[in-house]
């Protein structure tokens, strides 16, 4: 359909919102061949999915879509090599990260090798005593209880010296992991990470979970091709029954939910419905969870309590949780794990309350990069904190908490969260490789390091320069790409079931529609629970009226606008559309994420050609 867009040059959230241009052929083109509304081709041809991939990006499926593993560097060795450790019922363990991912990716391999009566160890490190990644403490422990084989999930790709060490006790040490990787690869016997230099699988969009799930599938293909199945009358695992915790994974990890990271989400998203895994069913059942489960429930509502125990001292709660075959003890762990994420929530509001009157007081905002931190900070919300300053000032964030060390000094443990165009885990790789960190690494968009504390003032400077560099010569004007412009009138139930069934599921990289609604009225405007603002929306002209929300946002520009203005003058919304089944009456409901007020006057708006 055909509507006028308003230039919004700079929102309440101090952004330009833009409608990105799409060559109409493409759009006509797509929804013909696959007979597919308007506004589902623009939103496709805007992904950039061209016309010969709209099917798989649609109704990806296994038969069709699923991975090759063997296109992995290094996965055909290490499946042969595996699959005669089965065989030959060499001891294995299993060393995991403590965040969803690690858990996920524990838990899927233990399942796995549990069907061949093999039980592996598996160790978890605490993650405020140990920190992150392999310590030769812990491969340690796992060599004395007779471990063999220590395959390390979710980290390790740059741990050169603890896995140098962890070789020399005898181990046979094998890494699957996702995060960066340097030129050097670390003396394991096998190293499988999509991110080696020399890895052209193009898999690099990948969770540790989903080169943990690989690995089992290729393994099974090297058991079944060496007779395994049939010389001793097994079945074959039921590999398919790990995608729940594939996706649990992937989508925790914010990782983009493009190629088969899309393909194991909405596969795994119908196992975990089904509640196969007993630790999901408790976790649910404890968080009242009832009903199909969405990316949402998994990044919000599991994902968190899952994480919290780690966060306070519980490290290997979530793998216990994850792998448990026995009802009640997976509903004794949900329950620890649901307080665990209370009292996280608790600590974690009053850091974040902390580290918004430092960034004030301090006008960190006006630094290339937001740099927090406190001695008696809680170092296993970091990351959490980082992530809310970056989503309030819309610049890379880190928070700095302190843990002693064993020789009682102290260690600064940082994380940092990133805005697009700014890779912050590559400043922490070069920070460590110029000694100024002791550990870095991480992702384009979240990262962490352990600090030497007297570096402090030297690592600030490092950032300083890193990001400018990282910058220079980009416009890092904050921009928002949205996807349509509607009415209150146009926003349907079937539009939204349309929008989410063909294109979701969403998260990094597929992200949920934003779309702008022009010149609306704000009717009933008040504040709900401590901080989301509520509204009633139509058209300016009148019309419908639809709820809208604000969250976190009564003490934000957007909120006050609303709350002071919103009955007397137009707004432009933007927003993402939801179905609100509360009352047994299916409703839409706006999510605002930002919004221009016209001081009332209307701006002077183009014909656009919009979807």
């Amino acid at each position: 359909m055909s509507e006028q867009i308003s230039k919004v040059e700079k929102s309440l959230l101090k952004a330009s919102w833009v409608l990105p241009e799409v060559t109409v052929a493409q759009v006509e083109e797509i929804a013909r061949q696959h007979d597919l509304p308007e506004i589902i081709s623009r939103l496709l041809v805007q992904r950039g999915v061209k016309a010969d991939a709209v099917e798989s990006f649609l109704t990806p499926t296994l038969a069709k879509d699923f991975p090759d593993p063997m296109a992995l560097a290094g996965m055909k060795d290490l499946s042969v090599y595996l699959a005669q450790a089965i065989e030959t019922g060499r001891k294995i363990a299993i060393f995991g990260d403590f965040d969803v991912d690690g858990a996920t990716s524990t838990a899927i391999m233990v399942r796995f090798l549990r069907h061949f009566n093999i039980e592996p160890e598996f160790y978890i490190p605490d993650r405020i005593q140990e920190g992150y990644g392999p310590n030769i403490d812990a491969l340690t422990q796992l060599k004395d209880r007779g471990a063999e084989i220590v395959i390390i999930c979710d980290c390790g790709i740059t741990a050169f010296d603890v896995i140098e060490q962890g070789s020399a006790l005898g181990l046979d040490i094998i890494v699957l992991d996702h995060h960066e990787a340097e030129d050097k690869l670390p003396d394991a016997v096998h190293v499988i990470d999509p991110k080696r230099k020399d890895d052209h699988s193009g898999y690099d969009m990948l969770a540790a979970c989903g080169v943990v799930f690989l690995t089992c599938v290729a393994t099974n293909t090297a058991l079944r091709e060496a007779g395994y199945y049939k010389k001793n009358d097994m079945p074959e695992p039921p590999l398919k029954d790990l995608l729940d915790l594939v996706a649990l994974g992937t989508v925790c990890d914010i990782v983009p939910l493009i190629g088969p990271n899309r393909l194991f989400v909405r596969t795994g998203l119908e196992f975990l419905t089904q509640r196969k895994n007993l630790g999901v069913s408790a976790l649910a059942k404890v968080t009242k969870l009832n009903g199909s489960i969405s990316p949402y429930h998994l990044g919000f509502i599991l994902g968190p309590r899952i994480n919290a125990g780690s966060r306070i001292h519980k490290a290997d709660l979530g793998a216990n949780l994850l792998s448990t075959r026995d009802d009640e003890d997976a509903q004794n762990i949900a329950w620890t794990l649901n307080d665990c994420n209370d009292k996280r929530k608790e600590i974690e509001a009053e850091m974040f309350d902390q580290a918004i009157i430092m960034a004030e007081e301090g006008a960190l905002y006006n630094d290339p990069i937001i740099i927090v931190g406190h001695k008696d900070w809680h170092p296993g919300l970091s990351g959490l904190v980082a992530g809310r300053l970056k989503e309030k000032y819309k610049k890379p964030a880190v928070a700095i908490t302190y843990a002693k060390t064993e020789s009682g000094g102290l260690e600064g443990r940082g994380s940092g969260r990133s805005v697009p165009g700014i890779h912050i885990g590559q400043a922490f790789i070069d920070g460590r490789n110029e000694g100024v960190l002791i550990k870095g690494g991480g992702h384009a968009m979240a990262a962490g390091f352990t600090l030497d504390p007297e570096k402090e003032n030297e690592l600030r400077e490092f950032l300083f320069k890193h990001v400018k560099d990282q910058a220079e010569g980009k416009d890092l004007r904050v921009q928002t790409p949205i996807d349509g412009v509607l009415s209150i009138r146009g926003a349907s139930v079937s539009l939204v079931n349309m929008v989410h069934n063909h294109i979701g599921p969403f998260g990094e990289g597929n992200p949920e529609p934003l779309f702008m609604f022009q010149n609306v009225r704000l009717h009933m405007v008040d504040v709900v629970g401590k901080d989301h603002v509520r509204a009633m929306i139509s058209d300016w002209e009148g019309g419908p009226r639809i709820k809208a929300m604000a969250f976190r946002s009564a003490d934000t520009a957007l909120g006050q606008a609303m709350i002071e203005k919103g009955r007397d003058i137009p707004f432009h919304i933007l927003g993402t559309l939801k179905v609100d089944d509360w009352s047994g009456t299916d409703k839409v409901e706006i999510h605002i994420k930002d919004a221009f007020p016209l001081m009332g006057r209307h701006i002077s708006s183009e014909n656009q050609q919009v979807a």
